[in-house]
């Protein structure tokens, strides 16, 4: 009989550690959160090539963005706040502060950036931009990176931090963006 009550909490011991071990290795992994940008639309521009209206070519652009940051985990993700910067041949045209939140865990969170970009920031490293402007297309980057820590079960807290680094093209005459392409 002893032996019999022995072999079952043998069992239970086993299958308990089972099942421990798939929910470490499924449910328990915490991932980083993926940004992204949903969409982008051109609401204003205005440019200068350098030939006729003035000696250096500039611009000026007002963009509208949807932004979505997404958690894969089963805790929440709480970040606080983060710099999104739009460059132009490596050079940052314009930020905007993305405000410290909370993504519910297994959602996406949504919202709306808005962006003024102006080319004063190249200080006289925009050879290239007359050229674009001509061409009729703006080769644009942006990148950020949002901090924050991933709760789970209210007992484990780990930091996470999710990257975003997006490639486009903005189309001078339709004013769209196309090619738009996120790491």
């Amino acid at each position: 009989m002893a032996k019999k009550c022995l072999a079952c909490v043998a069992v239970f011991v086993l299958f308990q550690a089972a099942v421990i071990m798939v929910l470490a290795l499924t449910v328990l992994k915490i991932k980083s959160p993926k940004i992204r940008f949903n969409a982008i639309a051109v609401e204003s521009f205005t440019s200068n090539n350098g030939n006729n209206a003035g000696p250096t070519p500039s611009i000026n652009m007002r963009l509208l963005t949807q932004l979505t940051i997404r958690n894969t985990n089963f805790g929440h993700f709480k970040y606080d706040n983060a710099t999104l910067a739009i460059l132009y041949n490596g050079v940052q045209l314009g930020e905007a502060v993305i405000p410290r939140g909370r993504v519910k865990a297994r959602k996406t969170l949504k919202f709306n950036v808005a962006f003024d970009l102006n080319s004063d920031r190249l200080n006289g490293n925009n050879n290239n931009l007359g050229n674009d402007i001509n061409s009729g297309v703006l080769r644009l980057s942006s990148q950020a990176r949002v901090n924050g820590k991933v709760h789970l079960i209210k007992i484990i807290k780990k930091n996470k931090s999710g990257n975003m680094n997006c490639d486009w093209n903005v189309n001078l005459a339709t004013r769209m963006v196309e090619n738009l392409n996120c790491k």
